[in-house]
């Protein structure tokens, strides 16, 4: 009989061990997913399309018994698409909300911006919305990447621009960390060729105000304009641009938010070129894309975009590392089952990860806006 009563008192013990022994933002129940993305101001439209994925996919797995029986829940808090609220809010998603993970987060100086807090307090952070260099180099643990660089994307379209005989290249950049981002891939690609930008302007974060960049680009005549900058102010220029009579090409990279650019261009958006990471999400050629529409139409949501596709892919790599983090995941057992991923085959897009390689994936291509303001690949 005591031997008995031992056996319930250490197994009940062990069970209020491991229970105390959670990670943070684990239950028995549920699991916390932190996301600090701009929900309000002029990239509002990148936060929220890249909600609406993520939470598309997680409203399946949820009905699906969610992960080792525990449901996803994610916690969103709005930077604005500025670094001082990003930090802010990812100390607020660590230390008040009490959030396991993190998860799209949008842009290069608000990434850039809480990079020290991920970090020192190593949560595990997977899928930001930027192609920056510096959010990979030097190499951090705490990130997994989904999408392919910045580097990546203005390699495809020099390369693109150099076939079609374009070498008369100018660049428009936002003043920041995520425009000269941009404007370094560009530079690196046309070095790579022996050629050189023949213009570049800039334009502030949040800001609309084009009118002297769009005169000192246009003045050199380029052939084309490699673009690096938010929705509004790419659109601004553009529309600008052609009322000046500029008659030559507009390229973009992803992080513009393809629909928000052609929803902002109306038909002056016809011929407008953008870069993309993320697989065609109109056309279901691809498993990923088919399965990705039933989600998104079940949640209620037909306006298929590469925002939204991207927040779902996102939370895909994501549960597959959950999955692989064990019955009980810890923030070291989720970096694990992360960099366990080889070669994983989404449907159409693939990750690959390791110890020493956090980029996940490469893929690019060229998508343009036609006259009634919808994408061709």
């Amino acid at each position: 009989m005591k031997l008995q009563f031992h056996r319930l008192f250490v197994g009940g013990a062990v069970l209020a061990f491991c229970g105390l022994a959670q990670a943070q933002g684990v239950t028995d129940r549920e699991i916390l997913v932190g996301q600090f993305a701009a929900m309000s101001g002029p990239s509002a439209q990148l936060g929220q399309r890249l909600q609406a994925g993520i939470q598309a996919y997680f409203s399946i797995v949820n009905a699906q018994g969610g992960v080792a029986g525990r449901s996803l829940k994610l916690v969103t808090r709005d930077d604005g698409y500025e670094p001082e609220k990003a930090a802010a809010a990812v100390k607020a998603l660590i230390t008040e909300d009490k959030v396991f993970a993190l998860i799209g987060s949008v842009g290069t100086p608000t990434g850039l911006a809480a990079l020290p807090i991920i970090t020192e307090d190593k949560v595990p952070m997977v899928g930001m919305f930027t192609g920056a260099q510096a959010l990979r180099e030097p190499f951090n643990r705490q990130i997994f990447h989904v999408r392919a660089s910045y580097y990546d994307e203005t390699e495809r379209i020099v390369q693109h621009l150099n076939t079609l005989g374009v070498s008369k290249i100018a660049v428009f950049y936002q003043n920041d960390a995520y425009g000269k981002a941009g404007l370094e891939g560009v530079k690196r690609a046309l070095t790579k060729r022996q050629q050189s930008p023949v213009a570049m302007a800039t334009v502030e974060r949040n800001s609309v105000d084009v009118a002297a960049s769009v005169a000192s680009i246009i003045a050199k005549e380029p052939q084309a304009v490699i673009q690096v900058g938010s929705y509004k102010a790419c659109a601004a220029f553009i529309k600008e641009a052609r009322k000046s009579g500029y008659g030559g090409q507009f390229f973009n990279v992803s992080f513009v938010g393809s629909k928000a650019l052609a929803d902002e261009l109306g038909p002056v958006g016809s011929g407008v070129v953008v870069s993309q990471v993320v697989p065609f999400p109109f056309v279901a050629s691809a498993p990923v894309v088919r399965e990705y529409q039933q989600r998104m139409t079940e949640a209620g949501d037909k306006d298929f975009d590469f925002s939204s596709m991207e927040g779902y892919l996102t939370a895909k790599v994501f549960v597959e590392g959950l999955r692989r983090a064990g019955k009980v995941p810890t923030r070291e057992s989720l970096i694990s089952g992360l960099e366990s991923i080889h070669d994983l085959n989404l449907g159409g897009f693939t990750i690959n990860y390791s110890p020493k390689d956090h980029e996940g994936s490469h893929y690019t291509e060229l998508t343009i806006i036609d006259r009634s303001g919808r994408f061709i690949h």
